[in-house]
């Protein structure tokens, strides 16, 4: 813990400038946010957890406990806002969180909260290994999904390319809320990398949710396992009992577990990833999960 925090300040000074000041500018807070619009991180969690919760913006850095509305069991809250690049400092911020709740928390159902333009496309940051940092969150997400936490992502406004690669999708299941804008590259760079005519792409985008950006899209592939719609609080509360136990408490070690078991790599199994599967019987991705049980069943 303490080199993910001393190799954060150092890649925090080389940039000139730490990601606590490295604000966008904000969108104004509104309480009540049009249907097609996208709330803020703020009325997100006020919806979620309520006026008192414990949630709180570092600059792109979002990070705190809060308890659902009508739940028992607190949850660590981890993201990001205001469409942050997803830069070296910033991925070690979160694997730094993520590692503190394993620490301090065995056991802890994760929230992630994600609005993200993705990875920081910066020379600075590149050459600062923006790749292994963003790995390193991935795998710090991996961990404690096999140390029993519970790791929910949930794309509020915004997910985009590595971003949302080593967040949302490392998690045991992704929603979103349904004004979200997902997508992996956008048509005309899409078409620049595939050397293929941008109006082609448009026109597979209408049969093939592969080359279409959308929230819908996702879900029909099952990268996205569902919207949340209504009472934001109720469908919080229910994705954490499909992930198993109720509440915040985690799939095999409770809250009050002790670090010693805690410490133990295998003490859970993490639950099957259904992606594949949701995304045959949806129609977004017919041969993904045949292909792959092809795969593992060969000599």
């Amino acid at each position: 813990m303490d080199a993910v925090r001393g190799l954060r300040a150092t890649l925090e000074d080389a940039a000139r400038a730490g990601i606590a000041g490295a604000e966008q500018p904000a969108r104004p807070a509104t309480a009540t946010p049009s249907p097609t619009e996208s709330p803020d991180w703020a009325t997100l969690c006020t919806a979620l957890f309520g006026p008192g919760h414990g949630v709180q913006a570092d600059g792109w850095f979002l990070h705190g406990t809060a308890t659902p509305r009508g739940g028992t069991q607190p949850l660590a809250i981890i993201g990001t806002t205001d469409h942050a690049p997803i830069g070296a400092a910033l991925a070690l911020r979160q694997a730094e969180a993520v590692l503190d709740v394993l620490a301090r928390h065995p056991g802890r159902a994760i929230v992630l909260l994600i609005d993200t333009q993705g990875q920081q496309l910066r020379r600075q940051d590149e050459l600062l290994g923006i790749h292994r940092a963003m790995a390193h969150l991935g795998q710090c997400i991996d961990l404690a999904r096999r140390r029993g936490h519970r790791v929910l992502g949930l794309v509020y406004d915004q997910a985009l390319s590595g971003g949302f690669i080593t967040s949302g999708l490392m998690a045991d299941a992704c929603d979103a809320l349904p004004q979200a804008e997902i997508r992996v590259m956008r048509l005309p760079a899409m078409a620049r990398v595939t050397k293929l005519p941008e109006s082609r792409l448009a026109e597979l985008a209408q049969s093939n949710p592969v080359f279409a950006p959308g929230v819908e899209h996702y879900v029909a592939m099952g990268g996205v396992r569902r919207l949340w719609q209504g009472d934001l609080a109720a469908a919080l509360r229910q994705a954490l009992v499909d992930a198993g136990g109720e509440d915040g408490a985690g799939r095999g070690a409770s809250g009050a577990a002790s670090a010693a078991t805690a410490t133990v790599a295998t003490t859970t199994p993490t639950p099957p990833d259904l992606r594949a599967r949701l995304g045959a019987e949806r129609g977004g991705r017919r041969l993904a999960a045949t292909t792959r049980d092809r795969v593992l069943a060969a000599p």
